[in-house]
């Protein structure tokens, strides 16, 4: 899973920390008449203004409007301020997403360049899903996890951009504006999920923790005596969250599931496909019967040397899933999952380098660490780029420990991430999966396509890449294909899931089914995707859709003479995060 700042998500979720602001960090509604940006009427740009002057305005003004999300970009001079996550916030937003809608639709395409029109397709995307985002879908109101101010925190002070003092000067409005802000994110809410309300909760103390890493770190400064009293009443106000939160579980009955009216917009927005949800839906369904066709031939022949001479059974999916339950016991030690992680991305560059698949980057770090404690509870690994204004800072590799897992859990887990499963994780989230391909979207000069990306392509690249270092010969051998099919089965099966789930009312017995008999996961690593499907929604699709498309290019592109596939990936990268379609019509012309 990829964490760029922006690129999967657009604006922060509504109702997470905006930022800007007066002494206490808070933002109120005469700032922007100070910006120009006067009660609900903003000033038009002129119709005949250039589209990289008109792109230009819209982002800067956005970073005055949501300073959360230009610190996430990497414009760390807004670390100071803070937005409530309030009704006059999202009524000003809403206000300059419109205008801002009517600036770029009236931009002929015709008088673009290439990186221009795919520009303008992304912001008029983003834009369109802001506003449904917004007064649509209102995730802000039913859940309680998008009110977390713990990100920019976290990032603020652990990335080296200033002095330690000076970061610390500059975060201290932030933590002293959060009373004001869980006031605010509390009274947002309404109608919540349990669900959602559960995960709120659970992250709390990660927020907690982050408020502990700046008492220690102004400590080390000597500031321990300043930030007494506005961490105190941070904490505090985290606490008071909390407690409210644990009141309305209660009478949190909202339903998590989207259903058809929400699910089939969602995916317009997120995914921007040529294809609607349901036909992604139904190409995933045949994708599935090949994947599993060909696990059924490899498992045959692995059969007498894993299991024996034992008869094979004659149901596929117990046929496939015996051999990968007993490869499955080869698998890392639990202390080392982290440190065998680590380990291995060396030599992932070093199969990409020496196999000439692509040109990497050497000066960009790659930092392996521990998932931080506020982001944990969704995904066990991801990505985490940094901001397009700063392409020079690190790239974490969030990994998720096992320390606190029962000895059973843990078991599952390393079984499910077992000797070849783990290293394919890593082509996923790293190389030359999430981390290559976003060290190429920052080197795109169009800021647009770095910040507001398209997640498809991201996720479908990290998959494609999976397939490409297995055709490439990574890891050669039976058991290493049929586990390469297993963790494919896992992409294709996430959308079957998620459409499943969300517009077709799969109960959890039936998914907890398809993912464990169906698809070979293990019983843990099942159950959490059930918790993931429950708490996110569409994400799950991407990986396929992303894919499918990329591979579909590739093939079509494949027949022409003087291809070379190391050509084909840099020019697929070299466009940035657009939407794949955009991408594939740019290189069909070619």
């Amino acid at each position: 899973m990829s964490r760029p700042p922006l690129a999967l998500r657009a604006l922060p979720p509504e109702g997470a920390s905006h930022a800007f602001g007066q002494p206490g960090g808070v933002m109120r509604r005469r700032d922007f008449a100070a910006l120009g940006l006067s009660g609900l009427a903003l000033p038009a740009l002129a119709q005949d203004t250039p589209f990289d002057k008109l792109t230009e305005a819209f982002l800067e003004a956005l970073w005055l409007l949501d300073a959360d999300a230009a610190v996430a970009a990497g414009r760390f001079e807004f670390a100071p301020k803070i937005t409530l996550p309030d009704t006059g916030q999202r009524a000003l937003m809403k206000a300059y997403l419109q205008r801002s809608l009517e600036d770029f639709e009236r931009v002929p395409e015709a008088s673009l360049t290439v990186s221009q029109r795919m520009d303008r397709a992304l912001l008029i995307g983003k834009i369109r899903s802001d506003l449904w985002r917004l007064y649509t879908l209102r995730e802000w109101a039913w859940n309680p996890s998008e009110h977390n101010p713990a990100g920019p925190l976290d990032l603020l002070l652990n990335t080296d951009y200033a002095p330690l003092p000076e970061r610390l000067t500059a975060l201290k409005p932030r933590v002293a504006a959060l009373p004001a802000y869980y006031r605010a994110a509390q009274a947002s809410l309404s109608g919540v999920t349990r669900e959602h309300t559960e995960l709120a909760i659970q992250q709390a103390p990660g927020v907690i923790s982050v408020l502990d890493d700046i008492a220690r770190r102004a400590a080390e400064a000597g500031q321990a005596a300043a930030w007494r009293v506005p961490l105190a009443q941070a904490r505090a106000a985290v606490q008071g969250y909390v407690a409210h939160l644990k009141r309305l579980l209660p009478t949190a009955k909202r339903a998590w599931r989207l259903g058809a009216e929400l699910y089939e917009p969602k995916f317009a927005h997120d995914i921007q496909s040529a294809r609607s949800a349901r036909e992604t839906y139904e190409l995933a369904l045949q994708r599935r019967e090949e994947v599993l066709a060909s696990m059924q031939v490899q498992a045959a022949a692995l059969w007498p040397t894993v299991i024996g001479s034992e008869a094979a059974p004659a149901d596929r999916f117990a046929l496939i899933g015996r051999v990968i339950s007993k490869l499955s016991e080869r698998h890392v030690a639990r202390e080392r999952f982290v440190d065998e992680i680590r380990a291995q991305i060396p030599q992932l560059e070093a199969w990409v380098r020496d196999h000439d698949l692509l040109t990497q980057d050497a000066s960009k770090p790659l930092s392996v660490r521990e998932t931080p404690v506020y982001q944990r509870g969704v995904a066990g690994a991801s990505i985490e780029a940094p901001g397009a204004y700063r392409p020079q800072d690190r790239t974490y590799y969030n990994v998720t420990p096992l320390d606190e897992l029962s000895p059973a859990e843990a078991e599952s887990s390393l079984r499910e991430y077992n000797h070849w499963i783990l290293q394919i994780l890593n082509i996923h989230e790293a190389i030359p999966g999430h981390y290559t391909q976003l060290v190429y979207a920052n080197r795109v000069p169009s800021k647009v396509k770095a910040l507001f990306g398209n997640g498809a392509m991201v996720e479908g690249w990290a998959v494609y890449g999976e397939r490409m270092m297995i055709e490439s010969g990574y890891g050669a051998s039976p058991e290493m294909t049929l586990m390469w099919g297993k963790w494919h089965l896992r992409s294709v099966t996430n959308t079957i899931l998620d459409y499943s789930v969300h517009v077709l009312g799969m109960a959890r017995k039936d998914a907890l089914d398809l993912l464990v008999r169906q698809a070979f996961q293990t019983e843990r690593e099942a159950a959490e995707k059930w918790r993931r499907v429950q708490l996110t929604s569409v994400q799950l699709t991407s990986y396929f859709s992303g894919y499918s498309e990329i591979f579909a290019l590739r093939e079509q592109l494949k027949a022409r003479p003087g291809y070379s596939l190391k050509a084909f990936h840099e020019a697929f990268l070299s466009y940035g995060n657009a939407p794949v379609r955009l991408i594939a019509a740019e290189m069909l012309k070619a």
